[in-house]
């Protein structure tokens, strides 16, 4: 299992390398050319950690984080692995942590396909509720749902 920790407001910086790392290599079909807004996703990253209400753990690793999962009382906000680790079953880790914690839905983009195999291998399933990401092209995002358990109100 991996090693997690509680991130920190020194993290920000580093979340933010993760995310794009990660965006980079795994949604470059959906971002295309777009240039990653780097300013914009540590601005949320501050707020993130910020938060009372949300939980941010990371992996640490020699050159930077390795995984990060951040999630409420319901939903998982966050979930990535850097490239160099996938495939090491972190991110089932990540979701199960979550999942431990009470969470009971998640927003995944439509064509995040290697995501969303990964929530159904887990027993997640689309609700069928949509929305259109905030991010530039704005893909759509479909929410899922723990299967058994009713989707939160």
């Amino acid at each position: 299992m991996p090693d997690w920790r509680r991130a920190t407001p020194e993290d920000a910086g580093p979340l933010t390398d993760l995310e794009r790392d990660a965006n980079l290599v795994g949604l470059a079909d959906v971002f295309g050319d777009l240039p990653f807004p780097y300013d914009a996703v540590l601005t949320r990253w501050v707020l993130v950690l910020d938060d009372p209400d949300v939980v941010t753990e990371v992996v640490p690793g020699d050159t930077g984080l390795v995984a990060l999962a951040a999630y409420d009382q319901e939903s998982l906000r966050h979930l990535a692995v850097h490239p160099d680790a996938w495939g090491r079953g972190i991110a089932r880790d990540g979701v199960d942590r979550a999942v431990a914690a009470g969470v009971t839905r998640l927003w995944v983009l439509a064509d995040n396909h290697r995501a969303r195999g990964l929530y159904e291998s887990l027993g997640w399933s689309p609700t069928g509720v949509t929305q259109e990401c905030p991010w530039e092209p704005h893909p759509i995002e479909l929410e899922y749902a723990l299967a058994g358990r009713p989707r939160p109100r």
